[in-house]
């Protein structure tokens, strides 16, 4: 029997208008109880925004840069940390931020240099406007960048820290833990042993759930839109990795999720209602 869930990372800005629509009224067949949409630049910021502000008790905004793309100058990069500081009242996260683990594979494939150094400069200005704001992050850490991202977490003593579709070390993992950070996994915990593997070696008190959409996945999932319906058959094959009634992990990935980015929920729609002059 399937229950409320709530997708923890999510790019509806990429969604088409007519996907969009779509995606949400599936969503609410599927008992999506709450989308928390990230973005990828200026332009997602503000799509995001204006897709929250349309549905203000169901979607939330998260603000940032994804790393895997090349960066925009100092000036572009002032102006974003700027706009996501004036509309941090109304985000529930900074994010997408991260490390450009793909990009950095497949420029020194191709045998061209690449300097991580301005994207870890990025990320710790990023980690810094949390702090500052009081918001936690939504981070895109893959394999042993994880273990960057958690030396500047450490430094600034950040605690709220969300990595999504996770996959790390036996050590990096028994360190997140540790500092009790979040992961999330997606229907890809379905078919690839890496996956259910990091769900298995986390502690259910810090695991949500997402479907990164629309992000497409394989096996069984190939050919579909990524949407709700997903993540209930992510939810299926999670409680049995973890030994866990279905019914339980949906209460559990529930109160995980809203206690991490919607504890301020109310302060949200109160804030979206009243900053129509907010609007790109």
């Amino acid at each position: 029997m399937k229950a409320k869930v709530i997708d923890s990372h999510v790019h509806l800005d990429m969604y088409t208008d007519d996907e969009l629509d779509r995606i949400l009224k599936e969503g609410k067949a599927e008992q999506v109880d709450a989308w928390i949409t990230v973005s990828k630049d200026m332009e997602s910021c503000k799509r995001n925004l204006a897709i929250a502000q349309a549905h203000p008790d169901l979607v939330f905004p998260c603000f940032g840069l994804h790393p895997e793309q090349s960066l925009p100058g100092d000036e572009a990069q002032s102006d974003l940390l700027q706009w996501m500081r004036e509309h941090q009242h109304v985000a529930a996260a900074i994010g997408e931020v991260g490390l450009p683990y793909f990009l950095r594979m497949e420029k020194q494939g191709r045998g061209e240099a690449f300097s991580e150094e301005p994207y870890l400069e990025w990320l710790e200005a990023c980690i810094r406007l949390a702090a500052e704001c009081q918001l936690p992050l939504a981070l895109h850490a893959v394999y042993e960048d994880a273990d960057q991202v958690c030396d500047l977490l450490e430094k600034h003593s950040i605690q709220r820290a969300h990595f999504h579709w996770y996959k790390g070390s036996k050590k990096t993992t028994e360190r997140m833990l540790q500092n009790g950070y979040m992961i999330s996994f997606n229907p890809e915990v379905c078919y690839e042993d890496s996956a259910a593997s990091s769900v298995r070696a986390y502690s259910p008190d810090h695991l949500m759930l997402e479907t990164d959409g629309p992000w497409p996945f394989e096996q069984a999932f190939a050919g579909h839109m990524t949407a709700p319906w997903m993540l209930h058959a992510a939810i299926d094959t999670g409680a049995e990795i973890l030994g866990m009634h279905k019914q339980e992990l949906y209460k559990k990935l529930h109160f995980n999720t809203r206690q991490f980015y919607l504890s301020s929920r109310s302060k949200w729609m109160t804030s979206t209602r009243s900053c129509d002059n907010m609007l790109p």
